[in-house]
């Protein structure tokens, strides 16, 4: 093997891309393996073929066009994971919809931002998830509901939805309900859906995930058809699967992980989506791969840590299982070890990317040696350049640490309607600068070694300090705010909250809680709280959070885990 110089890697592969949109690939799929199981979702007892699968996407989707939706409307989902999660993700893009991914525990603030900045003409709502009552929430944001005809919404605060979806048997006033849009079309539309299925192209945009920023406003990855479905299939490609495998998918379909790596790798090998439940639930995964028999299992560290250290994980027979993908964050080498011993999974692989590149970028190889499987995320993806560069944009010599950029067909076309952004995040020769700190050595293994921006990896999210520090400013009692990350045995990384009080002021920890409550998402609310009269800053006025890190972990006597 050539011995690598410069940090620059290029994932060479015989195999091509894939020049298909969404629909094309599933109705590629649904003909050659049309009583595969496609999708099976326990918690709902939905088990579909896939030539059932289709007739459900196929009814949807021209039901949406049905309700007057156009190519190129974007079309919003809040749910868990649920089988019309799974519909919706597939009609979409066949009606040519762009589907945007919403947080399942976004609260009224980040919903109304996230629907108002894409302008969402329409959305599919679960009636509620956990503590989350959706419907409530939508009445708050949009109390017109109550006397619009459904499809006819006119909202103050929305200016843009006019449909609304609610997932249910119940009646909803001013909403369809999902299964009664399937039975909308007619001939006219069910032709115009089949004539779609020429006219799409595999470059338009077909989704919309959210990433926030360090200026704390979420901005909206816009995903292609060609993104996504060939980042799925050059993961499967990976995994080595084949249409007998059966994929567990515990983590949320609103992410990457879920709609990419999960369902579009499956549908494009027409393999079998399983979901064991509509969040994650590690008894829920134990029960879904014995009695799915899959082969295969996803999910970030701390799920994998759940399942192994779950009471009643030794009575379960996981021995179908074969490979999967842990990533989100590094993987402890002792638990990888037991993924491979005790969960069978001798082939398990790790991958790293971001929202805005598909999202994989590195991955591990089924043969890589252990420990390349734990210290590094794996060798390029095919079909994907990658370099480390230094501060003013030159190439590094191997093993020196610097931005890891991206190139390729992966590559969001950009952030939607924010050229700013998206100029600051793909440069003129088409390099997506991804904010991570990594290095590359002589066999072209990756290694992240840290941030760049501020952001904390909680359990698998990503979670940006200053989104939250904008929030917390508009608490009536705070002056000043910085939000860090700091170790955390189960999650990764916690929150902890730098607080200065407006002179004369008094607050507990439990008050500045109580404030986020219901208002940001719960992985966003500062575990820690510490009430402070300034921070840490250079000469020139820089707030300085590696010190600040420090001295809450020395103040918390918080553990470092080391990850090798």
């Amino acid at each position: 093997m050539t011995r690598l110089t410069q940090s620059y890697v290029h994932g060479a592969s015989d195999l091509p891309l894939l020049g298909l949109t969404i629909g094309q690939c599933l109705d590629a799929t649904a003909a050659r393996y049309p009583d595969n199981d496609a999708l099976v979702v326990r918690h709902q007892n939905v088990r579909l073929s896939y030539v059932a699968f289709k007739r459900k996407v196929d009814n949807f989707a021209a039901g949406l066009l049905a309700l007057g939706l156009e190519p190129g409307d974007r079309i919003g989902i809040w749910s868990p994971n649920t089988a019309e999660w799974a519909i919706t993700q597939f009609a979409a893009a066949k009606a040519g919809l762009i589907l945007v991914n919403i947080n399942p525990a976004y609260r009224l603030a980040e919903l109304e931002y996230a629907l108002n900045k894409v302008e969402c003409r329409a959305l599919v709502s679960a009636a509620s998830f956990k503590t989350s009552d959706y419907l409530a929430m939508l009445h708050e944001l949009a109390p017109e509901l109550d006397r619009a005809p459904p499809g006819l919404l006119e909202a103050a605060k929305l200016p843009h939805l006019k449909i609304v979806i609610r997932l249910g048997t119940e009646k909803t006033a001013g909403m369809y309900n999902f299964a009664d849009v399937s039975a909308h079309p007619g001939k006219t539309e069910r032709a115009a859906l089949e004539a779609l299925a020429d006219q799409l192209q595999f470059d338009d945009a077909i989704n919309i995930q959210f990433t926030s920023g360090t200026t704390g406003f979420p901005k909206g990855a816009t995903l292609t058809h060609h993104n996504i479905l060939n980042n799925g299939y050059f993961n499967g490609v990976k995994l080595r699967l084949t249409a007998n495998d059966r994929v567990c998918i515990p983590v949320p379909l609103y992410h990457c992980f879920g709609m990419v790596m999960g369902n579009l790798m499956a549908v494009a090998f027409g393999a079998t989506m399983v979901y064991p439940s509509e969040g994650f639930d590690a008894l829920e995964v134990l029960r879904a791969v014995e009695t799915e028999r899959c082969t295969v299992l996803y999910g970030v560290p701390t799920m994998f840590i759940a399942a192994l250290s779950h009471g009643e994980f030794g009575r379960f027979d996981l021995s179908s299982l074969r490979t999967g993908t842990m990533a989100g964050s590094p993987c402890p080498i002792e638990v990888m070890k037991q993924v491979v011993s005790a969960m069978h999974m001798k082939e398990v692989t790790i991958a790293y990317g971001m929202t805005e590149t598909s999202p994989v970028s590195f991955q591990s190889g089924h043969d890589d040696p252990l420990e390349k499987r734990v210290a590094t995320v794996g060798r390029a993806h095919p079909h994907v350049e990658v370099k480390v560069i230094d501060p003013e944009g030159r190439t590094l010599p191997v093993g020196h640490p610097g931005e890891l950029l991206t190139r390729g067909y992966s590559v969001m076309l950009g952030y939607w309607n924010d050229a700013e952004k998206t100029a600051e995040a793909i440069d003129r020769a088409g390099w997506m600068h991804t904010g991570d700190l990594a290095t590359i050595d002589e066999e072209g293994y990756c290694n992240i070694v840290g941030r760049i921006k501020d952001m904390v990896i909680r359990g698998g999210e990503n979670v940006y300090p200053r989104e939250i520090e904008e929030f917390l400013y508009r608490h009536p009692k705070i002056e000043d705010v910085q939000v860090i990350g700091v170790p955390d045995p189960k999650y990764g990384e916690e929150l902890c909250a730098w607080i200065k009080l407006k002179p004369g002021a008094n607050a507990n920890a439990e008050e500045i809680r109580a404030f986020c409550q219901g208002k940001i998402a719960h992985y966003k609310i500062p575990r820690y709280v510490r009430f402070v009269d300034g921070f840490p800053m250079t000469v020139t006025g820089k707030i300085q959070k590696f010190k600040m890190r420090e001295a809450t972990i020395a103040e918390l006597r918080l553990t470092i885990e080391k990850t090798a």
